[in-house]
């Protein structure tokens, strides 16, 4: 009976996946079959649409990504590519590297998630507007999306990462809007830490030193610290732990629709 209703969960969440509109694509990266859910506008101006760049956390997945960020179902206009992990020893907790998850340093694992990043955005860049492509993540997921916007900046617009810490991506990068969602008692992704990846952020992109109310719903409270060089850095802070928040796919999809390279 057990077997029976563990296979009917995975089955519905396939199937979920499936009914909204989300088509499973593979990429061959160096001999590697590496896989997404994407999501495609039934229209795309001539133009090209905004993409978005979604990594699911350590231990997660593609499905549960998109579950959990839904940024096809509040932004249909959209192109979104909800990115499948590997599995990785992570930082802060599986050694052993039994999970799906990212190499946030660039010169970790050969590269090897920067060129699956690499691939995707090559195979899709016909379809999308390039001032307008963006990466959001939690945790593992928005340290990569950190890496990227280090090694891989000229092709961003805007980045949205949750939970996560600037890292060993630490170093000179253009400056652009981001936001940065945290959790006041975050016991894994230290608060201070994020605290302190903003204050990076806030002095990289030029900002001003007192924010002013943005957006907030439920327990998130955004804050944005405006920059004369058109590059915001807005924080979504909430009082829970190392969390990805229900209202904050809202919040991200706002923020992004507010932004173009």
């Amino acid at each position: 009976m057990k077997r029976i209703i563990v296979i009917s969960i995975l089955w519905f969440a396939v199937f979920s996946c499936i009914a909204a509109g989300l088509d499973r694509q593979t990429w061959l990266v160096e001999g590697v079959t590496r896989q997404a859910l994407v999501y495609s506008p039934a229209d795309i101006p001539t133009n090209g649409c905004p993409l978005i760049f979604v990594f699911h956390g350590h231990g997660g997945n593609m499905r549960n990504g998109a579950r959990q960020f839904r940024m096809h179902e509040l932004w249909p206009e959209a192109m979104v590519v909800y990115m499948q992990g590997l599995p990785t020893r992570g930082q802060l907790t599986d050694p052993e590297g039994k999970k799906n998850g990212w190499n946030c340093n660039p010169n970790d694992l050969e590269n090897r998630d920067l060129h699956f990043f690499d691939a995707v955005y090559a195979s899709l860049l016909e379809k999308a507007d390039p001032d307008r492509v963006f990466s959001t993540g939690h945790s593992n997921g928005g340290s990569f999306t950190y890496c990227l916007w280090a090694v891989r900046g000229e092709r961003l617009a805007a980045v949205a990462p949750s939970g996560a810490a600037l890292g060993r991506c630490r170093g000179k990068v253009t400056p652009k809007p981001a936001l940065h969602l945290a959790g006041e008692n975050d016991p894994l992704v230290k608060y201070e830490w994020q605290a302190r990846t903003i204050q990076a952020l806030r002095k990289q992109n030029d900002c001003e030193q007192t924010g002013e109310p943005w957006a907030s719903s439920g327990t998130l409270t955004g804050t944005l610290f405006p920059s004369d060089t058109n590059t915001p850095v807005i924080t979504l802070i909430h009082p829970a732990g190392h969390t990805f928040p229900a209202e904050a796919p809202e919040l991200i999809v706002r923020f992004f629709k507010e932004q173009s390279r």
